[in-house]
């Protein structure tokens, strides 16, 4: 065991508490009344980068969130640079959602820091940071030069990040970058992610009369909005589950045969993912697994409506507006802004002409491919032999990095997604969760892929 290696387990607890006090801020990008969180966040981060020894650390305004920039260049100019990203902004989470305490309160509990933020993305980019602390403080040289890009719009869709590393190319210049916001499958299976969705959203709002009218005098003559918009998204699909809309599915690059025996090897079992997930059946698009449907196939999905009256009591009206979220995951060869005008087209031609509707499409981002045969991804591939005592599966993952892309396009760098969490750590969700074992071992193994990519 190298010096960097004992560090960690000499301070190990410390890193533990350290990152519980990181989960109490709340953080939230998405909402304008936690934007003092935010800051403070990205404060709290900046002033351990400074404290661990980096050599430049920024706080970068944006016209949203701010960026962190950090930097250790002490290696030489003949060694790697590892570029290294991560995202302190959480998602919203109260009390009420589900969760067994407050949210922004972490509690320790059966091998588990239970917090929003735990795993998605704040434990993840912490175990990056703790690497380059033991790194710095072994005694030894570190064996790279390390760089980190650290943002707080990533659960708003990273709306500034890309025009940043547009106009900073020299910056963030490097030889990989690693991204660590994924799950595994298993504690002791170990895998790396070679696929991401990409993503784009609507808004999707049906209007009928001018006000709020009395269902009493007007019911049975007007369309209610309410109704029409549940008829409208109702079409979205057919009635086996794949997705409706025409051209939807024209430029998706077919599973091969050894793709989807190479994926199955982690697909869940279906009585444990029913249980996950309590739902008493699986549902969507026929001819395809549980685990194809969530990683390599596109999806639309409505993820919120609304209408009318709801509050408490009762209010006969015919509501003058419905509204209705909307997005659609994406695969690979499929354009974001192409499916936007593909689903726009289709709503207006189902829309009644009783009504009216008008969907709004927001940026997109689209899928993103990671090669798996560079020499850094054979560097990830060993570090997790050493840190996990096994080697790691190869799979897709159904969420979205919007970033991936400009890594790849603008920077010209390979990109390792060396997830340290767990599929089922409730990101997003009530109650998520990192296991203490996994933070651990995250830190070991972004210290092993330092070390052996500075030996290739």
């Amino acid at each position: 065991m190298s010096d960097a290696h004992g560090y960690v387990e000499t301070h190990f607890d410390t890193f533990k508490t350290q990152l519980i006090d990181l989960l109490r801020i709340p953080s939230i990008s998405t909402s304008s009344e936690h934007a003092q969180h935010v800051v403070r966040a990205a404060e709290w981060l900046a002033a351990d980068l400074k404290r661990i020894g980096l050599d430049t650390v920024e706080i970068i305004p944006t016209e949203g969130h701010p960026i962190i920039f950090a930097e250790w260049m002490g290696a030489g100019d003949e060694r790697p640079t590892v570029l290294i990203y991560g995202h302190y902004d959480v998602q919203p989470a109260v009390l009420s959602d589900g969760w067994k305490h407050e949210p922004f309160d972490p509690i320790e509990e059966d091998g588990f820091i239970v917090a929003r933020g735990a795993s998605d993305d704040k434990g993840q980019i912490f175990a990056h940071i703790k690497a380059v602390e033991a790194l710095l403080a072994s005694g030894n040289k570190p064996p790279v030069n390390i760089k980190f890009l650290i943002e707080g719009e990533e659960e708003v869709g990273s709306t500034h990040l890309g025009a940043f590393i547009s106009s900073h190319t020299d910056k963030l210049k490097a030889d990989v970058c690693v991204i660590s916001d994924g799950g595994m499958p298993a504690p002791d299976q170990p895998s790396i992610e070679y696929a991401l969705r990409g993503l784009v959203t609507m808004e999707l709002e049906v209007t009928g009369p001018s006000v709020d009218l009395h269902s009493g005098s007007y019911g049975g003559s007007i369309h209610n909005p309410a109704q029409a918009i549940a008829e409208i998204i109702a079409q979205l699909h057919t009635p086996d589950g794949r997705v409706a809309v025409p051209g939807f599915y024209d430029d998706v690059l077919p599973l091969s045969d050894e793709e989807r025996a190479e994926l199955k090897k982690t697909g869940p079992i279906e009585a444990d993912w029913l249980k996950a997930t309590g739902v008493p059946q699986a549902w969507g698009e026929p001819g395809y697994a549980i685990h194809e449907r969530t990683g390599a196939r596109p999806t639309l999905e409505i993820n919120g409506i609304a209408g009318g009256y709801f509050e408490p009591g009762f209010k006969t009206v015919l509501p003058a507006k419905a509204w209705a979220k909307i997005s659609c995951r994406l695969v690979a060869h499929q354009d974001p802004n192409k499916i936007g005008e593909l689903v726009k087209a289709y709503i207006q031609q189902i829309t009644p002409p009783t009504v009216r509707s008008e969907l709004r499409v927001n940026r997109g981002a689209p899928a993103a491919f990671v090669d798996i045969r560079t020499k850094e991804m054979q560097a990830a591939i060993k570090a997790y032999e050493q840190g996990w005592g096994k080697k790691p599966v190869f799979m897709r993952e159904g969420g979205s990095i919007p970033v991936v892309v400009d890594f790849q396009e603008k920077l010209n760098l390979p990109v390792i997604l060396m997830g340290l969490g767990l599929i089922n750590d409730g990101a997003h969700s009530p109650n998520e969760h990192f296991m203490v074992e996994m933070f651990r071992k995250g830190i070991h193994t972004s210290i092993y892929f330092c070390e052996t990519l500075s030996k290739q």
